[in-house]
């Protein structure tokens, strides 16, 4: 499949979006379990001011979601030290590089990473042009529409379409907005109607039907889901369906996969509390894609369990009886 490439009936390319805290390795294990996108991609890998290079780049295995390819994101501000990590992933055998011009998180936009790269545009050109001057393999970008307002989106677009990046993901929303507004779709049209090279479109995508009406309205190349695949796991298949006829009915013991994959990946020296949190997020995204589970999303968050085995010994019977 070339980069960005339609299936045979029609359906874009389908990306598992980078999510800090939420889009792990756990996560992307269990999803690639279940499978139906094209495309995964790590969480930011921060590239600190000082950084030693191949420190940041042990954790990385591009075999990890195999046969699902798994791209790289990395996060900071100093051209040189970002084109020597982005190097580094691609002789890791990272398919593709992004960067990261979106995350909100005032502890990174503090250090001039993240979002903060919108104010700038020179400073985004200056980065992504040394990315794509270190390696052969594509380098890419994820931003948002701006800092506190949009006032820079094209010159911000038009400096990464000038970098030699590959394709652009909008996610339409600023920095000041986090995660709270809807998505600014319109943005994602705008981007589209502007740039020569690819867009992929990213934001409040929660379910097939969200899909099909973001690429009617946008004409994106691609689609990305974040929180809509936490929500819901079989998203990426439904969104398939959508454009092939063809029925999907996940099984429970689809279901049941899943969270074993995840649970196999919850590292063993994790502090049991912590474990038991990390599955209680996960758990109270998954609540939310269901109405008769959403009114058991408390009873589950304020379990109090002693185990991870005495939390899915509780949480299953609930999650069933509203699976199915």
């Amino acid at each position: 499949m070339t980069l960005l490439s339609k299936d045979q009936f029609g359906c874009p390319y389908l990306l598992l979006a980078p999510m800090e805290g939420v889009g792990d390795r756990c996560f992307r294990k269990a999803m690639a379990s279940i499978g139906g996108y094209d495309e995964g991609v790590t969480e930011f890998i921060r590239v600190p001011s000082q950084p030693h290079i191949k420190s940041l780049v042990k954790h990385y295995e591009s075999n990890e979601t195999n046969p699902i390819p798994l791209a790289a994101q990395i996060m900071g501000s100093d051209p040189e030290f970002m084109s020597l990590v982005a190097y580094e992933l691609a002789l890791k055998g990272a398919p593709r590089i992004d960067l990261n011009c979106g995350c909100p998180s005032n502890t990174v936009t503090g250090r001039g990473a993240g979002s903060s790269l919108l104010k700038t545009p020179d400073l985004l050109y200056q980065i992504a042009k040394k990315m794509v001057d270190s390696v052969s393999v594509p380098v890419t970008i994820k931003m948002r529409s701006g800092y506190e307002d949009t006032s820079l989106f094209r010159e911000n677009l038009l400096a990464a379409q000038e970098s030699g990046v590959q394709f652009i993901t909008v996610h339409p929303r600023t920095k000041v907005d986090g995660y709270g507004p809807p998505a600014d779709w319109n943005r994602i049209s705008e981007a589209k109607e502007l740039l020569k090279i690819p867009v992929v479109g990213n934001g409040d995508i929660l379910n097939a039907n969200d899909a099909v009406r973001m690429l009617k309205e946008t004409r994106c190349d691609a689609l990305m889901v974040g929180r809509g695949a936490v929500i819901n796991p079989f998203v990426f298949h439904q969104i398939r369906t959508a454009f092939s006829g063809e029925s999907f009915q996940p099984s429970w013991n689809q279901l049941k996969g899943y969270f074993d994959v995840y649970l196999n990946e919850i590292s063993p020296d994790m502090p049991m509390r912590n474990k038991i949190s990390k599955l209680k997020q996960l758990f109270s995204f998954l609540f939310k894609g269901n109405e008769v589970l959403t009114e058991q999303r408390q009873t589950i968050l304020r379990a109090a369990p002693e185990s991870l085995d005495a939390l899915m010994e509780f949480a299953l019977p609930i999650l069933k009886a509203g699976f199915e």
